[in-house]
C-alpha cells in the first residue's frame, strides 16, 4: 500500500459557504435531516447552486477512480461526542447530513437500504463496542478488507461519499482502482466468469436470512471506459470455486494491494469513490470509546444510465433488499 495524496478538488470558501448555508436553510424548513420532505426538496435546492460547485462535483475523471472534495469546514467543538453506535447518533451533525445529501444529489440520486441503519440516507460510521472484529464500518481492531460497497446487490451505489467529521488519529481509508492494476489477460478472462456468489455482509441481518438461492456473479466486467469490478472477498465463498478461478482471484487481490493508496481524511473532507472501479477499506485502529473516536458520514448515489454493469444483474433477487431513493418514505 502506498501513502500518497489522493486527487484533491478544492472548494472555494464562498462556494463552501453557499453549500452549507443552503443545507442549513433546508434543515430549518423541515423536521429533521431524515425527513422525506427534505429529501424531495433536494433537486430543486441543488438547482440554485452555482457552476463553481457543479464543476467541483463533476464525475470522477481519472483512472484513480476517486477524489477528495476539500474546503468544507467542520469545527470539532460544535460536533459533540462521537456516537457510540449509529443508532444513538440521532440528529448529531445533522447539518452535515444535509450537506452530504446535497453533494450526492449534485452527482446522482441518493439511495438508502431498507435493511441498513433503519433506511437512513446518511449513515454514521463509528467504532462500536462488541463489533471490533467484524467486517463492517463499526469495526476497529481489524483491517476492513478492501471491497466494493454493497457488492452483494445489483442495485449497489455507483458512487460512495465519505465525509470526515472527526479523525484525531489520522486513520486512513484505503482505496485501490482496478484500472491501476496490471492483471494478466488470462486472469481477467477467468474473473469474468460467474463462478461463486457474493453474500450479504453483517450489516444486513435480514438479507442474510433470505431464503433464495445465491447466484454466482462475475468479478470483472468490460465497460466503455475500461474494466469495472464487483468485489468483496470477506463475503465470497472462495472455497467453492475451481482452482483456476481462485488463483486468478488471489492475483487480483495481490494487484489491488500493490496499487492501494492510504487516504487520511481531515474534518470536512468528502472522499468520493467510484464504486464500479475502486475498492475501499480501512486500516486497523484502537477505539477509545471516549467520544473522540473517528467519525465519518456515508452517503451513496446512483448515476442514471451508467453503462458499467452487465445486463444480467437486473435478474438478481438482491437477497430481498430494496434500494430506497430520495423522496421515498
Amino acid at each position: 500500500m502506498t501513502t500518497c495524496p489522493a486527487p484533491v478538488r478544492p472548494l472555494a470558501d464562498d462556494a463552501a459557504y453557499e453549500l452549507t448555508t443552503l443545507a442549513a436553510e433546508l434543515l430549518a424548513r423541515h423536521s429533521s435531516a431524515t425527513s422525506p420532505e427534505l429529501r424531495a426538496a433536494l433537486p430543486g435546492a441543488c438547482a440554485q447552486l452555482p457552476d463553481a460547485i457543479r464543476h467541483a462535483l463533476r464525475p470522477v475523471d481519472t483512472a484513480d477512480g476517486l477524489f477528495v472534495l476539500r474546503g468544507l469546514h467542520i469545527d470539532d467543538r460544535d460536533l459533540g461526542p462521537t456516537p457510540g453506535h449509529w443508532s444513538s447518533a440521532g440528529e448529531a451533525g445533522a447539518l452535515w447530513d444535509v450537506t452530504l445529501l446535497l453533494v450526492a444529489t449534485l452527482m446522482g440520486t441518493p439511495i438508502a437500504w431498507d435493511g441498513q441503519q433503519d433506511g437512513r440516507f446518511v449513515h454514521n460510521i463509528v467504532p462500536s463496542p462488541g463489533h471490533e472484529s467484524e467486517q463492517t464500518g463499526a469495526s476497529s481492531d481489524v483491517l476492513l478488507t478492501p471491497h466494493t460497497e454493497d457488492a452483494f446487490h445489483p442495485g449497489r451505489a455507483h458512487l460512495l461519499l465519505l465525509c470526515c467529521m472527526r479523525n484525531h488519529d489520522n486513520i486512513a481509508t484505503t482505496a485501490a482502482s482496478i484500472r491501476r492494476t496490471a492483471l494478466a489477460p488470462a486472469d481477467v478472462e477467468q474473473l469474468k466468469r460467474p463462478v461463486v456468489p457474493i453474500l450479504p455482509d453483517d450489516a444486513y441481518e435480514e438479507a442474510q436470512q433470505f431464503a433464495g438461492r445465491p447466484a454466482p456473479v462475475p468479478t470483472l466486467f468490460d465497460a466503455p471506459g475500461g474494466l469495472t469490478m464487483r468485489f468483496d472477498p470477506a463475503y465470497t465463498p472462495l472455497d467453492e470455486a475451481d482452482t483456476e478461478w481462485r488463483e486468478a482471484y488471489r492475483r487480483l487481490e495481490d494487484e489491488l494491494a500493490r496499487v492501494s493508496v492510504a487516504v487520511s481524511l481531515e474534518p470536512g473532507d468528502v472522499l468520493v469513490v467510484d464504486n464500479d472501479i475502486v475498492v475501499h477499506g480501512r486500516v486497523p485502529f484502537t477505539a477509545r470509546y471516549d467520544g473522540t473516536d473517528r467519525w465519518l458520514k456515508r452517503a451513496s448515489a446512483h448515476v442514471e444510465d451508467r453503462p458499467t454493469r452487465p445486463a444480467a444483474e437486473r435478474h438478481e433477487h438482491g437477497y430481498g433488499q430494496a434500494a430506497l431513493t430520495a423522496g421515498a418514505a
